[in-house]
């Protein structure tokens, strides 16, 4: 068959020496996230060197709106990819195409639905988020510019995940890249050469969306290798079996979901612990701290996902040695990623802040001193989000679950409860180490556990 011939032209995911497959999908997969995350950083940048610490504190309010867009992204591109990838080891490629092309037609109808309730309920949802009376118009005007280009974040997320699957990671960075290249000349021109502030902010984040989403599309469309899209019947049965097959990819998918969306509770729950400590100020400076924490999810996403078709075609195939090859191999990858950047912000905090704010503001001291408490988060919040990712690729949606509800919402809900009141203003920036260190420590007890019943069955 023609589509078998082009699947082993590409990448064979069944037979080619794990190390070298797992880089070759990192490497442009990892390039590639972080230049997503990277719209978000340089926005804040730009709004803090163009607007001020209050321009940082309002965008601080409307983020958890792109952690929904992503959430609902990923959500339906990993269960997607899962059951996609299974199907290819099983040269089942119909079945392949037809969950491929349901995932996408759905998620688009639904991201337009949330599109329209987000914007009739913008003023709400920025009290939500933690904003005050100063800071909500500023939340407004930044929210009612992005929001309208969400869709197209979404189809960007989604269609990443198949463009690798497909063969071809090298084009699924360049999604990325161009979008975040585009994004820095489009901020300089929005904010500083015409002022529009922070609705030019926002404006250059859709407009660099947009291009992702298309570069997606027009690939997808127009040059796939492997993947097709399958025209689906309009019939009570076809609607019945679509539903049922995003219902499975839902499932598989709901833990990348439920871990973006606890990012958007971290930084609404942050955003009201510091508002009642140090107000306005308070807000800005934990903004920073945000504003790459997206980072370190792509980051672990990055390698999660990279490991994700390698782990979820051998599933699927019975190869239990490479899916545990691959799996040990990200894992090793998380620790070594979450030690390097958890070092960089502690020595070069100073010079982090001062990207943003200029050292005579109250934020930036406030900021100094957090950010190096904050960072210890991040090599147990990659290790946590790359173990997740691999119960999602073996089909074990339950374990993943449970592990980013206790980190995202659980744990990180006890800890800005009682840490800041133990500790004060640094508790409060503890607040997101303890809740990650908390998950670790249950994942190794989860682990160990389970190795000596099986040493004890054996």
């Amino acid at each position: 068959m023609k589509e078998k011939a082009m699947l082993k032209d590409s990448i064979d995911f069944g037979k080619e020496n794990i190390p070298i497959l797992f880089k070759k999908m990192l490497i442009p997969t990892i390039l590639g996230m972080l230049s997503t995350a990277l719209i978000v950083v340089i926005d804040g940048i730009f709004v803090g060197r163009g607007i001020g610490s209050n321009g940082l504190a309002a965008v601080n309010i409307a983020v958890p709106l792109f952690m929904l867009f992503t959430g609902l992204g990923l959500m339906f591109g990993i269960g997607a990819s899962v059951v996609v990838s299974i199907h290819l080891s099983k040269n089942k490629f119909k079945a392949a195409n037809i969950n491929f092309t349901q995932s996408l037609i759905v998620s688009v109808v639904l991201m337009l639905i949330v599109t329209v309730l987000l914007l009739v309920f913008n003023k709400q949802i920025a009290y939500l988020f933690g904003a005050s009376e100063m800071l909500l118009p500023l939340a407004l005007e930044y929210m009612n510019w992005i929001v309208p280009f969400s869709v197209f974040n979404m189809l960007a997320v989604i269609g990443l995940f198949f463009i690798r699957i497909d063969g071809s990671p090298k084009y699924a960075m360049y999604c990325s890249v161009i979008p975040a290249i585009l994004n820095v000349i489009l901020d300089y021109l929005f904010i500083f050469l015409l002022g529009w502030g922070l609705k030019g902010a926002a404006f250059a984040s859709g407009l660099s969306m947009a291009v992702g989403g298309i570069m997606v599309l027009a690939y997808l469309f127009f040059t796939p290798k492997v993947l097709h899209f399958y025209r689906i019947k309009i019939s009570r049965k076809s609607l019945q079996f679509t539903a049922r097959n995003i219902g499975y990819m839902l499932m598989l998918g709901s833990p990348a979901f439920i871990a973006e969306t606890s990012l958007a509770f971290m930084i609404a729950t942050g955003n009201n612990v510091f508002i009642g400590l140090l107000g306005e100020d308070g807000v800005a400076a934990f903004s920073i701290a945000c504003y790459f924490f997206p980072m370190l999810f792509m980051m672990g996403n990055a390698i999660a996902q990279s490991a994700q078709p390698i782990i979820s075609f051998n599933h699927g195939a019975g190869h239990i040695q490479r899916v545990l090859h691959a799996a040990k191999l990200s894992v090793k990858t998380a620790i070594a990623f979450g030690l390097i950047i958890t070092l960089f912000f502690v020595f070069f905090s100073k010079y982090v802040v001062a990207l943003f704010l200029d050292s005579s503001s109250s934020s930036y001291h406030i900021a100094v001193h957090g950010i190096p408490y904050f960072s210890l988060a991040s090599l147990f919040f990659i290790f946590n989000i790359v173990i997740a990712g691999y119960f999602q690729s073996i089909e074990k949606h339950k374990s993943a679950t449970v592990i980013i509800i206790l980190r995202g919402y659980l744990f990180m809900f006890i800890s800005f409860i009682f840490i800041p009141r133990m500790f004060g203003i640094t508790g409060a920036w503890l607040a997101v180490p303890v809740a990650e260190i908390l998950t670790t420590v249950l994942i190794v007890v989860y682990f160990v556990s389970n190795k000596r019943k099986k040493e004890l069955q054996d």
